[in-house]
C-alpha cells in the first residue's frame, strides 16, 4: 500500500498502482497525498489528465469535479479546508486559467490555507513529442515565466519536467503546503511530461509527511506566564483558530481559569462562543483601552496602528507559528516578546505554567461576564428596535445578523463577505462564522460556502454577501455548481445597490469632503442593479426578495425549509440600509 497523509496527519491508504504516464503518476500521487477532490476547470492541456482518469481505478485517484469558473474552484478548496482541515487540489487551464485563479491564491495565502494549485502549461515543443503543439492558441498562451502569475503568493512553486516526477512533486508540494504556517503551493504542468510514458512503469512512492508543528520555547512560556500573573488588566486578541477547535478549547480554559479578557477584532474565523464570559467583543480600541498586557494570538492585523494602538506602557506579546507574519512586507506592531509556537500548544503550556489562579482571577471573570451579557443584550435590543421603529425602511445589519443566527441553529456555518456583524449573532462555538480574508479578494464567500457544503451535505451552510461581492462571485457559475453537485447552500445578498465598503472608506478619509456632500458619490453606485435573483432562478433555486425588516424571519424559515425538505439551494435578496459597520 502507498500512504498519504491528510490535514490531521493521519495516514490514508491507496492501493499500490503502477502508473504508465506522467498524468497517471500525478493523479495517483494526489490521492496518495490524501487529496480527495480535484476541482478542475479544463482546457486543451487536459487531454492526458482526462485519459488518465478514464484509465485508472476510481479509488486510486481524487474525485474529479468540473467547475465552470476558476474563482469558484479555488474558493471551494478554501472553504473545504475551513470546514474539515483537509487540503484539496485545484487544476486550471494554462496561463489564462491561472490568471483567473490568482485572486483566490492571494486569499489562500493571506488566510494560511493549504491547497495544491496546478495549471497546465501550453506545450513547450512544436514537434517531436506526443504532447507537442497542435493549435494556434498553444502559441498565444506561451509565457516566459508562467509561475510569476502566483509566485509572490505561494510557499513553493515548480514546473514538472519528466513523466516520472508527477507523484514525487505532488508529495513534496502537499507536505510543504501543510507545514506551518500553511499555505498554497503551485505546480506547472507542461503537456509533454503529462503525456509521455513512465519507463519502465512504476508504483507511486510513499508520500512525504508534513513537518511537525513548532513547539513553544519553555523560557518564553515562563516569561509570559510571569507577565500574566503580574498583570492587572490583561487582554488576549485573536482572529482565528484551527478547524479542529483545539485553539478555542485551550483559550476557553486559560481565560476562564485566570480571568483574562478576550477580544476578536477583525475576526476571520470566530474562536469563542458569543456567550463566553470572557469575550468582551470585537473592537480593538475598546479591548485594549486600559490594558497593561496585550497578548496577540495568530492575528495579522490586531489593531489599526494609526487609531487603535494600545497604551505605550502596555506590554505587547505576539504568538503564532510565525508571530512576526513574515509574508507581510510592512507590519510595524511593537512586540516585547515574539513567541513562536502552535497557538494551541502555547495556550496549554501557559495554563500549565501559571498553576493555580490568583484570588483576583475569579473577580475579573465575574466582572467580564457581566459586561459581556450587557454588551450582547444592548446590541440585540438595538437590532430589534431598528426593525420595529422603522418597519418600512431598509433593515439594519444588526437585525439581519440577529435574525439569521436565530433561524439557522447552533451547528450551521456562515461564510460572510461584508455580510454580518458577529457581535449581533449567537455563535454556539468556534468555526461557526468565517469572514473574508484581509487580502480582500472579493467573490470568496459563496464558493467557499459551496466547498464547506461539499464536505457535509446535511449541515446548513450560509453565504451572506454584499451585492457587489455577489457579482464578483460569478453567481451563474456558483449556482450551476450548487445544482449540479446538489449543494443546498443558503445565499443571502445584502442589497444596497452600491459598494458600501468603498463609500465608508471615502467617508473615513474625507468626512467633510466634496464626495460626501454630493447626492451620488462617484464610483460607488451599482445602479441600475440587475435582478440579483435571475442567475439563481436559472438554476432552479428557491428565490425570494425581502423588502421589510419584519418579513425577514419568515423568508428565512421558508428558505431553510426548502433546503431541508427539498435539498435545493435558496437565495434571498434582502434590502438593507447604507451602514457604516457592514
Amino acid at each position: 500500500m502507498a500512504d498519504g497523509r491528510d490535514g490531521d496527519g493521519k495516514v490514508s491508504s491507496v492501493a499500490e498502482t503502477t502508473v504508465a504516464t506522467g498524468a497517471e503518476s500525478l493523479l495517483v500521487g494526489l490521492r496518495a497525498a490524501g487529496i480527495d477532490w480535484l476541482f478542475a476547470n479544463s482546457g486543451t492541456d487536459f487531454p492526458p489528465i482526462i485519459e488518465a482518469y478514464a484509465s485508472l481505478p476510481a479509488q486510486e485517484v481524487p474525485v474529479p469535479v468540473t467547475i465552470p469558473h476558476e474563482t469558484a474552484a479555488i474558493g471551494m478548496a478554501h472553504g473545504y479546508w475551513l470546514a474539515t482541515g483537509r487540503m484539496q487540489a485545484v487544476m486550471v487551464h494554462v496561463n489564462v486559467g491561472l490568471a483567473n485563479t490568482a485572486m483566490g491564491v492571494i486569499n489562500a495565502r493571506s488566510d494560511d490555507i493549504p491547497m495544491l494549485v496546478m495549471s497546465g502549461r501550453t506545450p513547450i515543443t512544436e514537434t517531436g513529442h506526443s504532447g507537442s503543439r497542435m493549435t494556434p492558441i498553444q502559441y498565444g498562451q506561451e509565457m516566459f515565466d508562467q509561475s510569476s502569475l502566483v509566485a509572490d503568493s505561494v510557499k513553493w512553486h515548480y514546473e514538472m519536467r519528466y513523466p516520472e516526477q508527477g507523484a514525487g512533486l505532488v508529495s513534496r508540494a502537499a507536505a510543504i503546503a501543510r507545514s506551518a504556517p500553511a499555505g498554497p503551493v503551485y505546480l506547472s504542468l507542461p503537456r509533454e511530461p503529462l503525456t509521455e510514458a513512465v519507463e519502465p512503469p512504476a508504483p507511486v512512492p510513499r508520500a512525504q509527511a508534513a513537518a511537525t508543528l513548532p513547539w513553544p520555547d519553555p523560557d518564553a512560556i515562563a516569561t509570559l506566564a510571569g507577565w500574566l500573573a503580574e498583570a492587572e488588566a490583561p487582554v488576549i486578541l485573536i482572529q482565528r483558530g484551527d478547524p479542529a477547535g483545539n485553539v478555542a478549547a485551550a483559550l476557553d480554559q486559560l481565560a476562564r481559569t485566570h480571568g483574562i479578557a478576550v477580544a476578536e477584532p477583525f475576526s476571520i474565523r470566530n474562536v469563542l462562543p458569543s456567550d463566553h464570559p470572557c469575550l468582551i467583543g470585537y473592537d480593538a480600541k475598546a479591548a485594549t483601552t486600559g490594558a497593561d498586557l496585550v497578548v496577540v494570538i495568530d492575528s495579522g492585523v490586531p489593531w489599526i496602528a494609526a487609531t487603535q494602538a494600545p497604551s505605550a506602557d502596555a506590554r505587547i506579546v505576539h504568538i503564532g507559528c510565525d508571530p512576526l507574519i513574515g509574508r507581510m512586507p510592512v507590519r510595524g506592531y511593537r512586540s516585547d516578546l515574539s513567541l513562536t509556537g502552535d497557538p494551541a500548544a502555547v495556550l496549554r503550556a501557559l495554563l500549565s505554567a501559571m498553576g493555580d489562579p490568583a484570588p483576583q482571577a475569579a473577580v475579573r471573570t465575574d466582572s467580564l461576564a457581566a459586561k459581556s451579557r450587557a454588551r450582547r443584550e444592548a446590541i440585540h435590543d438595538k437590532a430589534r428596535a431598528t426593525a420595529t421603529d422603522n418597519p418600512d425602511a431598509p433593515m439594519s445589519a444588526e437585525w439581519l445578523s440577529l435574525c439569521l443566527t436565530e433561524a439557522i441553529g447552533p451547528e450551521a456555518l456562515v461564510f460572510s463577505e461584508l455580510g454580518v456583524l458577529p457581535g449581533a449573532m449567537n455563535l454556539s462555538g468556534p468555526n461557526r462564522l468565517f469572514n473574508n480574508p484581509h487580502s480582500g479578494g472579493l467573490g470568496w464567500a459563496l464558493p467557499a460556502a459551496l466547498g464547506a457544503q461539499l464536505s457535509d451535505r446535511e449541515r446548513l451552510v450560509v453565504a451572506c454577501v454584499g451585492d457587489g461581492s455577489y457579482i464578483f462571485a460569478n453567481p451563474v457559475a456558483c449556482h450551476q455548481i450548487a445544482e449540479a453537485m446538489e449543494l443546498p447552500v443558503l445565499t443571502i445578498v445584502k442589497n444596497n445597490a452600491m459598494w458600501n465598503a468603498v463609500r465608508r472608506s471615502v467617508v473615513n478619509a474625507y468626512p467633510d469632503g466634496a464626495a460626501v456632500s454630493r447626492n451620488k458619490m462617484p464610483l460607488v453606485s451599482l445602479e441600475p442593479l440587475p435582478d440579483l435573483l435571475a442567475a439563481a432562478s436559472g438554476s432552479r433555486a428557491h428565490v425570494e426578495r425581502v423588502m421589510r425588516p419584519t418579513d425577514l424571519p419568515g423568508a428565512l424559515d421558508r428558505a431553510i425549509g426548502v433546503i431541508r425538505d427539498e435539498r435545493r439551494q435558496a437565495v434571498l435578496d434582502v434590502r438593507v440600509e447604507i451602514s457604516d459597520k457592514a
